[in-house]
């Protein structure tokens, strides 16, 4: 069952390429699977994810918006016993549009609408003391945006914040990650235990209440990205065939976006969490021949609670992905992924106040990836 460094990143490369709409703000899972790659590596990938987020009691038919983000690595093996690496990805956002004709969501030909991008920056140095151990840590640089748009009955209508607007400019900080990896090559066993650090944010924030009529600039608003843990995992089941598995914990259950004139104007936040997502990935890989190999994997999010913001309204989800890759030679692949998700049920809140219930939502992702070894 050993397998060679060819084989075994082949199959590495089957691990679920697409990400999901996952629990509060989560978008990428933060892996860091091409760093721990054999020799020298490089990819490329572009995902996107297709949602549907609907309320019969609400008549909204749709209020998730379709978007995609590129993810990039390097690793290279500079010694015997140590290897550099950069990964590139966008760990967080939303982007959500409700239906302007909705007087909860819509007013004076306007809606509700929110849109927030980060983009992360990881540097790794790893050391490997043995062949089967591997050390790994650095700094991460990041950087967050955002603009918000309430708007409707939802928010208590043009007298309250139904006709608020804020602008989060881009914001950059530094945290760090670290962990460490372990290997037994002859039964293509592998693990590995990353845990990454949250990144304050001071954003200059602009809000504008009354349809842009009262405009508060130059105030600070505080946004922490959460911490989190990946833990990787993966192994020889059969000649040619891996099971692997993975499970993220990430720390949602304090973050809360709390800007300075919407909470003197009403006591609240603009978006909070009141619990930690969990979720796992597991599924199996299998190689066919010298060309082609193929994933199937099945998934769960557990959501950040419920009820929850009006801004993304679901709990979580279930999901079925399926993947396969194109090996025209030894050192380079072409791969692509599809996932289907069942997105939780989840009642949607402003204020603390229940508007109403988001149901029988679902979302398509989808990717690809093109990996080359040299």
């Amino acid at each position: 069952m050993k397998l060679n460094k060819i084989y075994s990143a082949i199959l590495l490369s089957t691990l679920p390429l697409t990400p999901a709409l996952a629990a509060g703000l989560d978008r990428s899972g933060q892996s860091i699977a091409a760093f721990l790659q054999p020799g020298n590596y490089a990819e490329a990938g572009i995902s996107v994810l297709d949602p549907k987020v609907q309320s019969n009691q609400l008549k909204v038919n749709d209020m998730a918006e379709d978007y995609y983000f590129p993810s990039a690595a390097i690793k290279v093996q500079a010694t015997e016993h140590i290897s550099i690496g950069l990964l590139y990805d966008q760990p967080f956002g939303a982007e959500s549009l409700y239906p302007s004709n909705n007087p909860v969501f819509g007013a004076n030909g306007e809606a509700t609408q929110v849109e927030v991008e980060t983009h992360n920056l990881s540097a790794l140095i790893g050391y490997q003391p043995t062949e089967n151990w591997n050390f790994y840590a650095g700094p991460v640089y990041q950087t967050v945006q955002g603009t918000v748009s309430l708007r409707g009955l939802a928010y208590g209508g043009a007298s309250k914040l139904g006709s608020y607007d804020i602008n989060l400019k881009e914001d950059e900080a530094y945290g760090w990650l670290a962990g460490f990896a372990y290997q037994i090559p002859e039964i293509a066993l592998k693990t590995a235990i990353t845990y990454r650090s949250e990144i304050k944010h001071e954003l200059d924030t602009t809000e504008t209440f009354g349809f842009g009529a009262i405009q508060r600039p130059n105030a600070l608003t505080e946004v922490v990205t959460p911490q989190s843990v990946n833990i990787d995992f993966q192994t020889g089941v059969a000649a040619n065939t891996l099971a692997f598995a993975n499970i993220r914990w990430a720390h949602w259950d304090q973050f809360a976006v709390t800007p300075k004139f919407l909470n003197a104007a009403s006591g609240n936040n603009l978006i909070d969490y009141s619990d930690d997502q969990w979720s796992a990935t597991v599924g199996v890989g299998r190689k066919f021949n010298s060309h082609w190999s193929g994933s199937a994997s099945v998934g769960y999010d557990s959501g950040a609670g419920n009820p929850v913001t009006t801004l993304g309204p679901t709990e979580g989800y279930w999901s079925l992905g399926l993947g396969a890759q194109y090996s025209p030679a030894a050192n380079y692949f072409i791969a692509g992924g599809v996932k289907y998700l069942w997105l939780g049920d989840a009642i949607a809140q402003t204020g603390g106040k229940p508007v109403g219930q988001f149901e029988n939502n679902y979302a398509l992702a989808y990717g690809m990836k093109i990996g080359y070894r040299f």
